[in-house]
């Protein structure tokens, strides 16, 4: 009985420790799942919530009831199926186009010039530069300097890349143009953080197995990078898909270019449409979530979810 009791005490200390760790790690946790409950949690709730409801039947303007109506998602995708498909065929081809620029600029940054840190750290502030300006001023100023008449636009018909009565704004390439240069910085610094810390001697050893540049960079520098690759164009692709700024008519876009973005705000400031806006945003909420998944899982960094 006494070397019973004498060797329960150090079980139930272990216990008493890890009730006493488990708390401590509950308290740590609390304000940031009270943050997700509120910010988050509740919204998409509320939003839920919002999309299933149904007319008032007083007919009303902007007055809906309580309801199940699983009509206003199809009817959602009915009526904005040209802007859900525009959508995801803008946010894929700016984020392809962000990756081509952004590749070999975080490649530069982050392995040629790593030697020089006095210039590396001013090639990061650059990049990072254009989040000190607001994102709208940015894209005004780009409104600015492409519409009809000014030194640029004369130069482009000039050298034949516009016809004479062609014009820029308006048009889908604007609209991608603005989407693209908006969002490099968020595809430029997860790459740079991958790059930044690869092992050039990787490199060197390729080259020494007589390796051309091309397998080097398939066999050794891509792999590694892909981490900072999936980061990058999911920190691009996600908000392009729900941007409304750039392909606003009062910006780069028209009612040619208008995207999800653009209903709903449409939906939920002007036509009082509220059930089809909430509609519209969980179901670009669940696309977007589905094609995450499945691009993750066929990268294989499954870890990054």
């Amino acid at each position: 009985m006494a070397f019973a009791a004498f060797g329960s005490a150090p079980a139930n200390a272990n216990t008493g420790q890890n009730l006493r760790s488990g708390k401590i790690v509950l308290a740590l946790l609390l304000p940031g799942l009270l943050y997700l409950a509120i910010f988050f949690m509740t919204p998409l709730v509320s939003l839920v919530i919002t999309s299933l409801e149904s007319p008032d039947p007083s007919g009303m303007i902007g007055s809906y009831q309580y309801g199940f109506e699983i009509q206003n998602y199809i009817g959602v995708l009915t009526d904005y199926m040209p802007q859900i498909l525009r959508s995801f065929l803008y946010a894929i081809v700016a984020t392809l186009l962000a990756l081509l620029i952004s590749y070999p600029l975080a490649y530069f940054i982050g392995v040629k010039i790593r030697r020089y840190p006095m210039i590396q750290r001013l090639a990061v502030t650059l990049v990072i530069a254009p989040f000190f300006i607001s994102f709208l001023l940015r894209t005004i100023a780009w409104k600015q300097l492409l519409a009809d008449g000014t030194p640029l636009m004369q130069w482009l018909h000039d050298i034949g890349l516009l016809a004479p009565s062609q014009y820029f704004i308006g048009t889908p390439a604007a609209v991608i143009f603005g989407l693209t240069y908006n969002f490099i910085p968020f595809m430029t610094l997860p790459l740079y953080t991958t790059l930044e810390r690869f092992d050039v001697r990787l490199l060197e050893a390729g080259s020494d197995l007589y390796a051309s540049p091309s397998k080097v960079f398939r066999k050794i520098t891509l792999p590694i990078s892909m981490p900072g690759i999936i980061s990058g164009t999911l920190l691009t692709f996600i908000p392009i898909a729900g941007d409304y700024v750039n392909a606003s008519r009062d910006f780069l876009g028209s009612s040619k270019t208008s995207m999800i973005g653009n209903m709903v705000e449409a939906d939920f400031l002007q036509n009082l449409r509220y059930p089809a806006a909430s509609a519209l945003s969980v179901l670009l909420m669940a696309v977007i979530l589905v094609l995450v998944t499945f691009y993750v899982k066929k990268s294989g960094t499954e870890d990054l979810l």
